[in-house]
């Protein structure tokens, strides 16, 4: 009874050719490439340790503004984050932003969100969305409260004299106004 043992061998193996064993596929030691499932990934990540933001400076953390600003939900999709800093609308520390800007802890970002301003300082450095209440606890919002909903609707309802007709998306809004 005679039994073929086969070896395979890392593509940079540096074993001689006359040291290895004959194998029956022309002397190729097959390729196997290694299947990383999501959860062998995660057990990857845990034994390397914590993964680093995106950014890693001297010890000092730091994250693109447009992250920051995604992942603390002042802004719903990244791109929107990242069309407000091309806008002009974000300010880190005084200085118009474009969306790579770095910003760290302690840094004083003002964004124009939503139609209302927002100032808002750096607690913590997040570059990955979480949850609303890890959120709340990377950020300090020193923003001025929102307008009332009376001081809103009356803007919307303001019209100059002479101005003719009201539109008919002008009466559904004052309609909607008159019912609630």
């Amino acid at each position: 009874m005679s039994v073929e043992l086969e070896l395979v061998l890392d593509r940079d193996s540096h074993t001689p050719e006359s040291a290895r064993p004959h194998q029956p596929n022309g002397g190729r030691a097959p390729q196997t490439l290694p299947v990383r499932t999501r959860s062998a990934r995660r057990a990857a990540e845990s034994r390397v340790g914590p993964r680093q933001p995106a950014w890693h400076d001297g010890g000092v953390e730091v994250t693109r503004v447009d992250r920051w600003l995604w992942s603390v939900r002042v802004y719903k999709t990244r791109g929107d984050a990242t069309e407000a800093c091309r806008g002009g609308h974000v300010k880190v520390n005084g200085a118009s932003a474009k969306p790579a800007s770095p910003v760290r802890v302690g840094d004083r970002v003002e964004a124009n969100a939503h139609g209302r301003p927002r100032v808002l300082e750096v607690a913590r450095v997040i570059d990955k969305r979480v949850g609303a209440p890890i959120a709340a606890e990377c950020v300090v919002d020193h923003s001025p409260p929102p307008p009332s909903r009376d001081e809103r609707d009356a803007a919307i309802f303001v019209r100059d004299s002479g101005a003719g007709r009201p539109t008919k998306r002008d009466r559904r809004q004052l309609d909607r106004f008159r019912r609630s």
